[in-house]
């Protein structure tokens, strides 16, 4: 599949520490193909989000997503570098506030001990946010 040159555009999704954070994108509506042949009909069109950082000679990433169909172009790219942050919030939980020490067996016993984990973290960011 070939792309029209004019599809690429520079987005920017937040500033690092030394310059903002942006690369070339390209979205397009695709539909996956999957291996379920009992299902009556097609599957949903879904986005194809291209990243083709400046001076590589091809592009690098791919991400496919279930947004909507209105989704920008910007909105696609600050969910998918997202990715980040989620990570960095869940290695918090497992290190700082013991998400990560369960070690029981039942689901509601899990369960109890996720909710308060997160509760704790959520207090926290709350907290952090007021300063």
């Amino acid at each position: 599949m070939q792309l029209p040159v004019n599809i690429w555009q520079t987005v920017t999704w937040r500033e690092g520490s030394n310059a903002a954070l942006s690369s070339r994108f390209a979205a397009v509506r695709v539909r996956p193909a999957h291996r379920d042949y009992w299902r009556s009909t097609v599957r949903d069109e879904e986005w194809l989000l291209i990243e083709w950082p400046d001076g590589d000679t091809e592009p690098l990433k791919y991400f496919l997503s279930t947004a909507p169909e209105e989704a920008t172009l910007e909105q696609l790219v600050f969910v998918t570098k997202m990715r980040w942050r989620i990570e960095r919030d869940y290695q918090d939980l497992k290190q700082e506030f013991g998400l990560g020490h369960y070690e029981g067996r039942g689901w509601r016993v899990f369960h109890h001990h996720a909710t308060l984990s997160i509760a704790a973290y959520g207090f926290l960011m709350a907290q952090r946010l007021r300063m």
